[in-house]
């Protein structure tokens, strides 16, 4: 596809019943000029991401009928996991991959959050480099308390109160976070342990906010249908920070614990630059179709 290009990678509050994802990715496929280049799921997260791709008029009509579908199929009073949410689509972040700037999809955040709130009646969070307040630029200050806390707190609390919308979250699909960032890659580091103390140890060592790697988050997770402890990392700007070097801190700290890496999970898909920088990753899952660049030449030429 010649022109401009957006991705986009949200993330839904749904990773063990295959029908509701199905219908969530049915929909998003639904509108024309825009593709769906991956998914994938997670019955411990309960979370699916999905990554698309196309025109910015024809990612923007995709995403909103995604979150549409998402709204009308998860309930959040019901839903239970261990990463934490906000909303049934709990995040849905723009990428400019082709002829975009990031201030066009700024710009696309907003229409889409307003349309989000005005026909689905769904709060809106702007975050990342559409963020409208400082504090706001960090995912985790927008879900602190997760649905549960934020559904109380949003009732007193005006910094809390959306930047669309009102001052209480959807009864069942809580509120969406919607902004414009940077091509992110994300990945799980699964520990040989249950020990979920060695996993907070390690995220806490990596990540940026307590004092680690630029450019990094990571939290401490355990996986009950697996019995084993997880560091789950966000790599904001591989151009920053090497996946190659968040990788090895994380082998580096395992091994403090006397703790070996049982594997590691790409989740979603990672640009084809990004692999330089990681060398001895080696993602259990991966193969060619989790390369952004081949998704899109396959999809959209």
């Amino acid at each position: 596809m010649r022109g401009p290009i957006v991705e986009c990678v949200p993330n839904f509050s749904e990773g063990r019943d295959a029908a509701v994802v199905a219908a969530i990715v049915e929909a998003i496929s639904s509108a024309t000029g825009a593709a769906v280049l991956g998914r994938t799921s997670d019955a411990d997260h309960n979370r699916s991401v999905v990554t698309f791709a196309g025109t910015p008029e024809a990612v923007v009509e995709s995403a909103f009928r995604g979150i549409e579908r998402a709204a009308a199929r998860i309930d959040l009073n019901r839903h239970t996991g261990i990463h934490p949410r906000i909303g049934a689509a709990d995040v849905v972040p723009l990428v400019p991959i082709s002829s975009v700037t990031m201030g066009d999809c700024v710009r696309l955040a907003e229409q889409l959050a307003e349309r989000v709130w005005r026909e689905l009646h769904v709060p809106v969070y702007l975050y990342e480099a559409a963020a409208r307040r400082p504090d706001r630029a960090n995912l985790a200050n927008i879900r602190r308390g997760n649905f549960e806390g934020l559904r109380e707190e949003i009732r007193f609390n005006a910094e809390r109160l959306p930047d669309f919308g009102e001052a209480a979250l959807h009864p069942t699909a809580g509120a969406c976070v919607i902004g414009a960032r940077k091509l992110l890659i994300a990945f799980n580091v699964n520990l040989a342990t249950a020990d979920l103390k060695i996993a907070h140890g390690i995220a806490r060592k990596i990540r940026f906010s307590s004092g680690g790697f630029e450019a990094v988050k990571a939290l401490g997770l355990f996986l009950e249908s697996r019995g084993h402890a997880q560091v789950s990392v966000n790599l904001t700007d591989f151009e920053v920070t090497p996946l190659g070097a968040v990788f090895e801190a994380i082998r580096s700290e395992s091994e403090r614990y006397g703790v070996r890496i049982s594997g590691t999970e790409l989740i979603g898909l990672i640009p084809r630059k990004a692999l330089e920088t990681g060398a001895g990753v080696e993602f259990e899952n991966f193969g060619p179709q989790l390369i952004l660049e081949n998704q899109l030449e396959k999809k959209l030429d």
